[in-house]
């Protein structure tokens, strides 16, 4: 971690208020981010982070305060003017082109030029030279002429980093930079940023992995509620009292599975079994049993096949071989219908894209799935909806204005929930997770957590998929281990995460 200090910062807010529609969702927001440190800018969801950036790179228009760079009062009206001035910002997904080259990427909209006063044409030459000394300043050696898409989420992470400071960036924000990477990649990616630091960068830096704030940052600055709650030494300030600042309270005492786990009858009839399942280029045979009110938890790394299996298991891809049983009998699912006509559900890994439709309601969201299984031949109508979604958003504890506000404009763990409603909506038999924390906050984290335990108490029966083996062993009754897209183990529930780690390395 860097000690050193300059006198005065390059970037400092104050102030800072944002409003829609005479509603404040900023006010009098200050931060202070010093050249060569890494600053954790940390907040539940709805806290103000994103506004707060965006309002930074000149996506939105400040409703007061100052910014100033270098000590210069700064006003950027768009993310260009923003660049220009040397604010750069990668997003957690990579904002790039995966049809052009990485060179290209790099240079995309500045490519330097050769031939009559330099305005001729592109001087590719060049455009390659200078890709490769970007790249290399962050460590990386790749064929820079290859297409984009030819490389995988952590390289293409790296490139749009690599992009960033060839603006000559004063300032680097990284938007959840590490929430597609697995544990390797995202150590490389904080060797590159305690690298840029150690150069004099300054570095905001976004997430919601506490361990990963602790990893790498040298301050933080706490949101709570569109307001500034204060800013720390990272080494002043415990986890606990993190969770405290963001919350604004103690958080209560994590409420882990029950001391005793329940018990299944081994002999008993599986609520879904599958035998040799597999899909040639997605999954090798696999066998699996899950039981009326057990939750059992998919471990393994990014690539290991957790979400090919998922899909495989509600009708989304079809297997070419190997069976699928529900209560004993074999079934086949042309379609994610059929499954949810046996009784499963799928809240899928990427809620903005596969889960939500932003411009609809809250209402409308959660009613969606019920509405599609019951078909064209019946209609929920609006009264039927609106006590669906009301007691759904009570049970769960949805935080929104309104059933009829759209769900884009909620947090994401209340958009969460709200998938989770639309599938328990149907009252499915097993009920699919896949990564359903990902990128929300450590108290919408735990409140879903505790949601999972009840439904499975109740007896359902659930898969749960995460990316964070704290989660899974948290919560799994069995914990079913791959690698490498097949099966390598079973571990009963209880185990640690070293004891899921092994049976990985071991495989």
């Amino acid at each position: 971690m860097s000690t050193a200090r300059a006198t005065a910062p390059v970037l400092e807010l104050a102030g800072i208020g944002k409003s829609f529609s005479g509603i404040s969702v900023l006010e009098d927001v200050q931060l202070r981010l010093y050249p060569g440190e890494i600053h954790a800018l940390m907040g539940q969801n709805g806290a103000g982070k994103s506004t707060l950036i965006k309002v930074l790179t000149g996506v939105l228009a400040s409703s007061g305060g100052e910014m100033r760079l270098a000590g210069e009062l700064i006003r950027p009206g768009s993310p260009l003017e923003a660049q220009q001035l040397g604010i750069s910002t990668v997003y957690q997904e990579v904002n790039l082109c995966p049809n052009l080259s990485v060179a290209e990427n790099i240079f995309a909209g500045r490519y330097p030029r050769c031939g009559i006063a330099q305005g001729f044409r592109i001087d590719w030459g060049t455009v390659n030279e200078h890709a490769r000394a970007l790249l290399a300043r962050i460590g990386l050696d790749i064929d820079v002429t290859r297409l984009l898409a030819s490389y995988p989420v952590a390289v293409q992470q790296m490139v749009a980093i690599a992009r960033a400071l060839g603006v000559s960036s004063k300032v680097l924000i990284l938007d959840e930079p590490t929430s597609s990477l697995d544990d390797e990649e995202v150590h490389k990616l904080f060797d590159v940023l305690r690298r840029l630091r150690d150069e004099g960068l300054a570095i905001v830096f976004v997430t919601h992995f506490m361990n990963q704030v602790y990893a790498v940052s040298d301050r933080i600055t706490v949101l709570r509620n569109g307001r500034w709650v204060g800013e720390w030494r990272a080494a002043d300030l415990g986890p606990q009292a993190l969770i405290a600042a963001m919350l604004g309270r103690e958080l209560a005492a994590q409420s882990a599975r029950p001391e005793v786990l329940p018990s299944f009858d081994d002999t008993a009839t599986a609520l879904l079994q599958t035998e040799g399942l597999a899909q040639a280029t997605q999954l090798q045979p696999l066998d699996l049993r899950v039981r009326a009110g057990e939750i059992v938890g998919l471990a393994g790394l990014l690539g290991a096949g957790r979400t090919e299996l998922a899909r495989l298991l509600f009708g989304m891809e079809t297997p070419d071989r190997g069976v699928i049983r529900i209560d004993g009998q074999v079934v086949s699912f042309a379609s994610p219908a059929d499954a949810i006509r046996h009784g499963l559900a799928l809240c899928p890994e990427e809620r903005k894209t596969d889960g939500i439709v932003a411009e609809l309601s809250v209402r409308e969201n959660i009613a969606l799935a019920l509405q599609a299984r019951m078909g064209t031949a019946k209609f929920l109508s609006h009264a039927e909806q609106t006590a669906l979604a009301e007691r759904f958003v009570s049970a769960l504890g949805i935080k929104t204005a309104s059933i009829e506000t759209p769900i884009g404009l909620l947090s994401g763990g209340n958009q969460q929930k709200a998938m989770i409603a639309r599938w328990l909506a149907t009252a499915p038999r097993l009920l699919i997770l896949d990564e359903p924390t990902r990128g929300i906050d450590v108290a919408a984290k735990q409140e879903i957590m505790e949601q999972i335990l009840k439904l499975a108490a109740a007896g359902m029966a659930v898969i749960f998929i995460s990316s964070e083996m704290s989660e899974v062993v948290r919560v799994a009754h069995r914990i079913v281990v791959l690698r490498d897209r097949k099966k390598v183990g079973e571990l009963p529930g209880g185990s640690t995460e070293d004891e899921v780690y092994e049976m990985i390395a071991a495989a």
